[in-house]
């Protein structure tokens, strides 16, 4: 089963088995992502996956990892490795997953909760409108989060989201 997933750069040739995950479509780029898979084991594994690298995330809740690049949002079985589902051209800019195991994405105005399938999306409410999200990393229980206020490109603000809750709050940045 996969337990960890990390995007690299591409390995030499023969360095890592490899698996390609390729959608056959006209509207492909040339682009590429690694992303180097590990088991339970330590046994390590690439793969390739069409388009340009922009996240990605493993939820063992979920036994899946997903893959954001700029030409699709993979959905990987964690035990098997097979590819169960794909969205094309995704809008996507940012992946994570809380620490209980949920899937975290956002595109530049909005950042919803994915479970068990890409299909199954949820919004997370957010108390503004937001422009141009970033997520910045995992403190405990907080993911930190920028943006702009939409349509008040001048006010940067930092944003927390709590892993458990998904409930965003404004973050206190007086302290």
């Amino acid at each position: 089963m996969i337990t960890k997933a990390e995007i690299i750069n591409q390995p030499f040739s023969g360095q890592y088995k490899e698996r390609i995950y390729d959608i056959k479509s006209s509207w492909n780029s040339p682009d590429w992502t690694w992303v180097k898979f590990e088991d339970e084991d330590f046994n390590e594994w690439c793969g390739e996956f069409r388009g340009s690298p922009r996240g990605v995330a493993v939820s063992t809740k979920y036994k899946t990892v997903l893959v954001l690049t700029s030409d699709y949002l993979f959905q990987v079985d964690c035990d098997s490795g097979e590819l169960t589902e794909y969205e094309s051209e995704p809008q996507y800019q940012c992946l994570t997953v809380t620490p209980s195991g949920d899937f975290v994405i956002a595109d530049y105005y909005h950042i919803e909760k994915i479970e068990s399938s890409l299909k199954d999306t949820k919004r997370v409410k957010s108390p503004i409108k937001m422009d141009t999200i970033m997520f910045h990393g995992w403190s405990k229980n907080k993911l930190l989060i920028t943006c702009d206020e939409f349509l008040n490109w001048d006010n940067h603000l930092e944003l927390e989201l709590d892993g458990y809750t998904l409930e965003i709050t404004l973050k206190d940045t007086d302290s």
